[in-house]
């Protein structure tokens, strides 16, 4: 009875739980939210058609450090990001043009997010009209609108181990190599299409297609 239980307080072995995450969530008062154009659907047919875009906080010792990400719902690579020691609205706007910037989006590709004010303002929405792009939000207080987005911070903070960098410069360098040389290019993932292959090789797999049917 309990043996795991026992081996591992005898072995001093602790699991890694993923801790409740504090939203950053705040709706603008006067701001008027995009309609929801994914519904859920957090599938894709190809790269560059749909994205999902949030913002999460890294515990070090100067401060907080924010991460806004943005990533294909095809190949669930995160293909664009940005880290400031703020969550202004260019936070999201400049992790936006990092993905637009490696020429990655369709035309009338979906962004969605959450309706927190650096969605709803001013500066992403002019970039996504910019862009060319369609805006679109789930509903306020439900995470399931935009769980995707949402997972791969659970994913980040829970393999990644540290708790509290000694500085924002160490968190960010330690966060580029998890997304850039891990996250995108190493770990696999079941995906019902495509099988058991990294957000790299899925891409790859969609491009080789797109190759051969031109």
């Amino acid at each position: 009875r309990k043996r795991v239980e026992r081996i591992m307080r005898e072995r001093d072995i602790a699991g890694i739980t993923r801790r409740k995450r504090r939203s950053l969530t705040r709706p603008a008062k006067k701001a008027v939210p995009a309609a929801d154009l994914l519904g859920r659907d957090f599938t894709a047919s190809a790269p560059g058609e749909k994205l999902v875009g949030d913002i999460t906080f890294i515990a070090t010792e100067e401060g907080w450090l924010y991460l806004a990400t943005w990533l294909d719902l095809a190949t669930r690579e995160i293909v664009g990001y940005s880290m400031a020691d703020h969550h202004r609205a260019s936070l999201v706007v400049d992790a936006l043009a990092m993905a637009a910037g490696r020429g990655r989006l369709q035309p009338g590709c979906i962004v969605h997010s959450d309706r927190g004010s650096e969605y709803t303002s001013e500066e992403i929405r002019r970039e996504i009209g910019r862009l060319k792009l369609r805006q679109s939000m789930g509903r306020t207080g439900s995470c399931f609108d935009n769980a995707v987005a949402e997972s791969f911070f659970a994913v980040l903070k829970e393999e990644i181990g540290t708790r509290r960098w000694p500085d924002r410069a160490t968190a960010r360098a330690e966060i580029f190599t998890f997304i850039e040389t891990f996250y995108n290019r190493k770990r696999p993932r079941k995906h019902p299409h495509w099988g058991y292959l990294t957000p790299l090789e899925i891409r790859q797999r969609h491009e080789q297609g797109h190759a051969l049917a031109a």
